[in-house]
């Protein structure tokens, strides 16, 4: 696991920890994410839980992740640049194009 360089741009399919507050609280906790892309400093990610009853893409500890989980397709948010705490491996490309099937097909109503 290595800290993200101060002003390194993350990569889309790098797996990382970031800060994520919940929105039924005030707390703020380290959580996994797959950066999807960054842009003007601002970082689209997919979460990720470990719950792997969730729908999703499953990430297992062969892919890098330390227990088996699931990246959630459903659940995309924006974070600061500054909310990523540390990379901790990249997704390989089989899984990205999991991932962007994945999104595509979520997003093809948007194309009729």
């Amino acid at each position: 696991m290595r800290k993200m360089t101060p002003g390194k741009t993350p990569e889309p399919g790098d797996i990382v920890l970031v800060k994520v507050q919940f929105t039924d609280t005030f707390e703020v906790k380290l959580r996994p994410a797959l950066i999807l892309f960054e842009e003007y400093d601002n970082v689209i990610v997919a979460g990720i839980t470990s719950n792997t009853k969730m729908q999703g893409i499953p990430l297992t500890r062969d892919d890098g992740a330390v227990k088996n989980s699931v990246i959630k397709l459903n659940y995309i948010f924006t974070i600061s640049k500054a909310m990523i705490n540390r990379k901790l491996f990249q997704l390989s490309r089989e899984k990205r194009l999991a991932v962007f099937k994945g999104l595509s097909k979520k997003l093809s109503p948007l194309s009729q």
